[in-house]
């Protein structure tokens, strides 16, 4: 077979096909969505009264608010002021491993941390705020000014908020969580928080309780206030988690810490509407109603309108499936290979719930593992394939190699799925065709490139061989981790698997449970691994820094090695410096050029091998109120918090008999049960 040159490999990307079904939002501003004022008096649900109130166990509603409670506009509401009572229930597939966010701990997912956690900004509704004045909604930082040199922002904290268990809200757990969980090298919060997150040389300190102060390095870097959102900077509650911490603890281990509040450990400290009140293992997660949450409707309803939550835990499957048959009330369609029963099934009139279609913001990509420096100890075969990954003329005949229409409608048929050439998404802000490589499918060109790299089989066996002075000339063989959690994931992962093996590449899948994926993936144990992307390549402006290795610990498929340090390509190099462009400037002309620069570099070096995009589908039982138009089960921040759970309400004609502890508030930290 003759080598060809790549760039013969190029050709045109077919346009996503149209999909009728999409919704779209109405769009506001910020400032109709929300602001912070005290208001003439305050609401709760009677029996919160008349139980706990006047019984001298909790103080009045107005007391438990701050000065200024952020106030959610009645205009904003699709639905209006709410009513209280009932449960929404959730179906998940994964298990909570503890209540320790902040340290390291899956809370479940589903929707179960965003109900428990706060952050400094909110970003999830801005799917409904107008392109021309975009910016994060305040949430724990109600407000924040720049210095004149751009260089300082000052943030004024909530003042009086406080955590579920009545301790006040103030800038020591700000502090606790930067400076001894971000900035400590023996923990790892979820979600991948570090201190390259929020530019390297980034500097936080505590003006006074309310007060604190960021420094950067770059003038006016408002990227980073959409990186203050969930789940990168969402404070744990530090007069619970610091006695377990080893720098104030020395009687602890960092694993004792993490560890330190399993899910049997009830009634956590949150700052969120809901607080854990019961475990069931492999059963249920319950969660009561935050009497110190810091929320309210312009009439001064304390939030949120639902008594309870439920996580029933099983698969994410069967999420799907509960959801549709009225068994569980939300969950975020995101399996291609349900669509077509779930359409079928809510187009009956007798269908408990709706289907709402967003954009194709759900990404698949394969990615290599970059990293030719140590990161992850790969043993020979491993630095071997390292060193492949980062040979553009492999990763465009792996490119080559993808038949993306057939993997698409391997899924699902119909309009759904469209060809992800890889780089950010087609229908998004920032995306340009004319910017894109495209390797469409050319099994023989792949082939060709792979011959030209000396790959050929040495010793008759269908599999190409490495030279005979690497890995003594052995088969090439190639570990693909991928979660087996989600059907969808696994499904991609064997499909790339059987169109290597053509190729003469063996790729054996080596498929995990999501905690354990997700700590082999942190740990650089994989060669090539299937992912479905986050929001960077959705809207860009938020986790901006994981788009390029801008620091040796933000990117998810090239970090440093055992000494910190980077082994950037040239392009790769171009991709940082192109971020680290974008998040210091502000003009929306250059950032949208910046980005054509990056998605041209990226997909004519296939930085990732895109695979599918497709669009998620909110599916919600018929029952609940305030659910906005066109919320995307995943853009700024997954439908859980897109929704605005703690405005989302029953009303009283609909309300079911599901409430687990009805009439119940969460106990004090560590106690069985609500009280």
């Amino acid at each position: 077979m003759l080598a060809i040159p790549a760039q013969e490999l190029t050709g045109d990307l077919p346009d996503p096909p149209d999909f009728a079904a999409q919704s779209e939002p109405n769009f506001v501003s910020v400032g109709d969505i929300l602001e912070f004022k005290a208001l003439p008096e305050y609401h709760e649900p009677d029996w919160v009264t008349s139980k706990y109130v006047e019984a001298g166990t909790l103080p009045p509603v107005a007391e438990r608010l701050p000065k200024e409670p952020l106030v959610f506009k009645i205009g904003d509401m699709p639905d209006g002021v709410g009513v209280y009572g009932d449960v929404m229930r959730h179906v998940i597939g994964g298990r909570p491993e503890g209540w320790n966010y902040v340290g390291g701990q899956s809370q479940g997912w589903g929707g179960i941390d965003i109900g428990l956690s706060e952050c400094l900004t909110r970003t999830g509704p801005l799917f409904e705020v107008k392109a021309d004045e975009l910016e994060p909604l305040p949430n724990l930082a109600k407000s924040w000014e720049w210095s004149e040199d751009g260089h300082e922002l000052t943030m004024h904290l909530i003042e009086g908020a406080k955590w579920s268990d009545g301790d006040p809200f103030d800038s020591e757990d700000v502090m606790f969580y930067w400076e001894d969980n971000v900035l400590d090298p023996n923990v790892s919060p979820l979600n991948g928080a570090t201190p390259e997150s929020f530019g390297v040389g980034t500097t936080l300190e505590a003006i006074d309780a309310y007060t604190i102060k960021w420094t950067f390095k770059d003038a006016f870097p408002t990227q980073y206030l959409y990186t203050m959102a969930y789940g990168t900077f969402c404070p744990g509650p530090s007069h619970i988690l610091k006695p377990e911490h080893p720098k104030y603890n020395s009687a602890n281990t960092y694993d004792q810490y993490k560890n330190a509040f399993p899910p049997e450990y009830m009634n956590i400290p949150v700052m969120g509407a809901w607080v854990p009140v019961e475990y069931r293992p492999d059963d249920i997660v319950v969660m009561r109603r935050n009497p110190y949450y810091w929320k309210v409707d312009e009439n001064g309803n304390q939030l949120p309108y639902l008594n309870e939550l439920h996580y029933r835990l099983s698969t994410w499957a069967d999420r799907d499936v509960q959801a549709v048959a009225g068994s569980g009330d939300f969950s975020n369609l995101e399996q291609a290979e349900s669509y077509v029963e779930a359409l079928r099934r809510s187009a009956e009139d007798t269908a408990p719930a709706r289907l709402q279609f967003g954009a194709r913001t759900i990404g698949y990509a394969l990615q290599f593992n970059f990293s030719a420096n140590g990161w992850g100890e790969p043993d020979e075969r491993a630095q071997a394939i390292r060193e492949l990954n980062r040979n553009p003329e492999f990763r465009k005949a792996i490119s080559a190699a993808v038949d993306r229409q057939r993997l698409g409608e391997s899924l699902v048929r119909g309009p759904f799925t469209a060809i992800y050439p890889g780089g950010l998404y087609a229908g998004t802000a920032y995306y340009d065709k004319a910017s894109t490589v495209y390797y469409p499918f050319n099994a023989d060109g792949a082939g060709a490139l792979l011959d030209g790299l000396g790959l050929v089989d040495t010793d008759g066996n269908g599999i190409r061989n490495f030279p005979a002075g690497t890995t003594g000339g052995a088969d090439v063989e190639i570990t693909l981790l991928a979660n087996s959690d989600y059907g969808t994931d696994t499904n991609l992962a064997e499909g790339i698997i059987a169109m290597m093996e053509p190729l003469g590449l063996r790729v054996i899948a080596n498929f995990q449970q999501g905690t354990a994926r997700d700590d082999m993936a942190q740990a650089g144990q994989f060669d090539w691994q299937v992912v479905r992307q986050g929001a960077e390549m959705v809207s860009v402006v938020q986790n901006t820094a994981a788009l390029a290795p801008t620091g040796p610990t933000i990117h998810s498929f090239h970090r440093g090695g055992t000494d910190g340090t980077l082994d950037l390509l040239p392009f790769e190099q171009e991709l940082v410096d192109i971020v680290t462009k974008f998040v210091s400037t502000s003009d929306n002309a250059e950032r949208s050029e910046l980005m054509k620069q990056y998605q041209q570099i990226f997909t004519e070096n296939v930085y990732s091998v895109g695979l599918t995009q497709y669009p998620g589908a909110l599916i919600i039982n018929k029952r609940f109120a305030n659910i906005p138009a066109g919320a995307p089960i995943f853009m700024f921040n997954w439908a859980e918090d897109n929704i605005i759970r703690e405005r989302v309400f029953v009303p009283a004609d609909k309300q079911g008999d599901f409430e687990l502890h009805p009439e119940t508030l969460p106990g004090a930290p560590g106690s069985a049960g609500p009280a």
